[in-house]
């Protein structure tokens, strides 16, 4: 069993990271996906787990946060030995609960469990991210106990139901102001990642979850994260 990060080099992988996986197993429509991933994580830094949701009763929230608690298992049985940080969306619950067995922390939104809140539970050492939305959130985010920042929607997404985005100007300005590392999220493709080379990080799950050839897709993605802007 893997055991916990140290966190300086923690740290350290996601300062250099350049593309995040958010891991939706429901993408992979009839594939296995533990077999998608495998194919994937030689082009990928950071894999975040976020099975979709499915309500919000009580009793879903006892079946989601297990499904959180199974899938983030799962993924870490497939990531291995490879040192490549694992994350879980949401669940500080399950983050605190796999801390020993290699979980690398949570993301967490506006609407989630608060930073500072997650940062008591968690306690110093496990990476916490956080949503943002807006230039102002990203600069607020430096009071937080944050170690990384998603920042969108850049460009129009199904899959949070965004119909516009907020560009990439304004993502390049977002991280020029950015206190941490900072992800660009939300409708970033293959069509449209070069214009976020002076950025240089992406969060992305459908242009790779959903592609005939993940793996391939994963070094373009890399590729054009890494062209000059």
């Amino acid at each position: 069993m893997r055991g916990p990060w140290d966190p300086a080099e923690l740290r350290a992988r996601v300062a250099d990271a350049r593309v995040m996986l958010v891991f939706t197993p429901e993408l992979c429509t009839e594939r296995d996906p533990l077999d998608v991933l495998e194919a994937t994580l030689a082009g990928v830094d950071v894999v975040q787990v976020r099975p979709k949701t499915v309500g919000d009763t009580a009793r879903t929230a006892v079946t989601e946060a297990r499904a959180a608690l199974d899938w983030s298992r799962q993924v870490l049985e497939v990531v291995g030995d490879r040192e490549l940080p694992v994350i879980v969306n949401d669940r500080v619950d399950v983050a605190h609960a796999l801390t020993r067995e290699g979980l690398a922390g949570v993301h967490v939104g506006a609407d989630d469990t608060p930073p500072a809140v997650a940062r008591e539970v968690l306690g110093p050492d496990p990476l916490i991210g956080l949503s943002t939305h807006t230039v102002a959130e990203v600069v607020l985010a430096g009071e937080e106990s944050v170690d990384y920042i998603g920042y969108g929607p850049i460009f129009a997404t199904a899959t949070k139901g965004y119909a516009r985005g907020l560009g990439p100007e304004e993502a390049w300005v977002a991280n020029s102001a950015a206190p941490c590392p900072l992800f660009a999220i939300g409708g970033i493709d293959l069509t449209n990642a070069d214009s976020l080379a002076d950025v240089g990080r992406a969060a992305v799950s459908s242009v790779i979850l959903c592609a005939d050839d993940p793996a391939a897709a994963a070094t373009a993605l890399r590729g054009l994260l890494n062209e000059e802007g």
